[in-house]
């Protein structure tokens, strides 16, 4: 099969790696963007913005990777003086706390150790989505997953379409592009 990108309103993947920053001011920039609600030195707005932009796009790719087969539907980060709250919504909040609340407090450690963010301060909660028709987020992992085991393209889509359209939806419009089934392509 071809590559497929799905695109969405609401859906846009950045291709960010959670890697290791390379030079030495992206490691400076990121050291600035980590501990966000503790004390730090004075930055500049610009610089701030830049950082905390960066930190979100970083942990949404970072999320969508790890919960993406849990109905990963975004992520809110608010930022307040005692600590900093991270709300994942998804569409099945069960398998994201996991048994007896476990993933949810190993994807705090990681966020925590990868930001570099002190003890404590940083708290991670699951949000269900109410309408999972009208969250584009949801639905494009739906036709992702639906795309990944085989189904045809328009079969796929127009399920996606009416399982929108039922759930009250004024109109919809779904974009795949890539190379479909054999179109073009060399066997």
């Amino acid at each position: 099969r071809g590559s497929v990108a799905i695109l969405a309103q609401a859906c846009c993947s950045s291709h960010l790696a959670l890697a290791e920053p390379r030079s030495a001011r992206a490691r400076r920039d990121l050291s600035e963007l980590a501990p966000m609600a503790a004390g730090q030195a004075q930055i500049s707005k610009k610089r701030k913005f830049v950082a905390d932009g960066v930190f979100y796009a970083e942990l949404n790719e970072f999320l969508m990777r790890t919960l993406s087969e849990d109905g990963y539907a975004g992520v809110e980060v608010r930022v307040t003086p005692i600590r900093t709250e991270i709300i994942i919504r998804a569409t099945r909040t069960r398998e994201v706390l996991g048994e007896k609340g476990r993933r949810i407090r190993e994807l705090t450690a990681v966020v925590q150790k990868r930001y570099g963010f002190p003890e404590n301060s940083v708290e991670l909660f699951a949000e269900r989505v109410e309408n999972r028709a009208s969250c584009a987020m949801a639905q494009c992992e739906s036709l992702r997953y639906k795309l990944l085991g085989g189904l045809a393209a328009r079969r796929a889509c127009y399920g996606v379409i009416r399982f929108i359209m039922e759930n009250g939806a004024k109109g919809v419009e779904v974009i795949i592009s890539g190379k479909l089934r054999a179109q073009r392509a060399k066997a």
